[in-house]
């Protein structure tokens, strides 16, 4: 499977990852209110804009295409993204393993073209897995992308214990949990760990049309995707579909409202809508990307 097509990558040159909560100027990156990285290990280069430090100019480079390119260096305060996506077996039901990964890549590229530091963990079982860890500039992401594409999804995720048992900044970035949160397992711990982290939280709850709106009619065999042992069996009519409607209503209402809650960032994802629409309209329109 291709993750996402080398023309998109374009369209998302012109965005960036919005931060809200973190200090002003303790940062590397490029971020209008931070600093670059000072140290001398180079990182990548980026299009001089106005107002830059004129010292940083690859004028080697200006001397051969007469264009002005910054040259960007490793600061180890760097802001850093950290991407979670759940890889229970609900996640591989009607392409929400394609969605995650796609909405994981594009939004670790545009952290990557702010020269962040980017990780995306697979979170299985209790533990998180680093797929990419820390990686800086887009020839390393150009080389991650293999990793990501070859994500496997299956078993149980408990986010909250996986989560609250690793290691994260203070107040140095985003991160972003991508599950479908079908799950009586607890997630919302996780989400209070990362926030008293002082991080910006956002959820991105990957629903596919099937689960918000079923189809289903007559008589019919629904089985656990976690467990086939588990099944419900019974004729489906409009009582049920309308007690289902109330329950799909109460799984995203209690992500959401305790997203706002706490002053995360929360949206519904659908797997019959594009990455493109998601990133460039949906994510735009919320604030998320800027």
């Amino acid at each position: 499977m291709q993750v996402i097509d080398e023309n998109f990558f374009q369209q998302l040159e012109i965005f960036s990852l919005a931060v809200k909560d973190n200090v002003a100027g303790l940062f590397g990156g490029n971020h209008k209110s931070k600093k670059f990285g000072s140290s001398s290990e180079f990182a990548d280069y980026r299009d001089y804009i106005e107002g830059d430090d004129i010292t940083k100019i690859d004028w080697n480079i200006y001397g051969r295409t007469e264009k002005m390119f910054l040259k960007l260096y490793l600061d180890e305060r760097q802001m850093q993204t950290r991407i979670y996506i759940d890889c229970s077996t609900s996640m591989s039901y009607n392409g929400k393993d394609e969605m995650a990964v796609k909405l994981a890549t594009a939004l670790a590229y545009l952290s990557i073209k702010e020269m962040d530091r980017v990780s995306i963990y697979a979170v299985r079982g209790k533990i998180i897995e680093p797929i990419i860890e820390k990686i800086v500039g887009k020839d390393a992401f150009n080389q991650a992308i293999g990793a990501i594409n070859k994500l496997k999804f299956g078993g149980d995720c408990y986010l909250s214990e996986a989560i609250t048992r690793s290691v994260v900044g203070y107040g140095d970035g985003r991160s972003i949990i991508i599950s479908d949160f079908l799950t009586d397992n607890n997630f919302f711990d996780c989400i209070d760990y990362l926030r008293g982290k002082k991080r910006d939280v956002l959820c991105l709850q990957v629903l596919s049309p099937q689960e918000m709106k079923p189809e289903l009619r007559g008589k019919t065999i629904i089985r656990d995707s976690e467990d086939p042992m588990r099944f419900y069996k019974d004729v489906i009519g409009r009582e049920i579909l309308a007690a289902y409607k109330k329950a799909v209503e109460f799984v995203t209402g209690r992500i959401s409202n305790f997203c706002a809650s706490r002053e995360a960032d929360y949206q519904l994802v659908s797997t019959d809508k594009s990455v493109k629409e998601i990133i460039l309209k949906t994510l735009v329109d919320k604030g998320v990307i800027s």
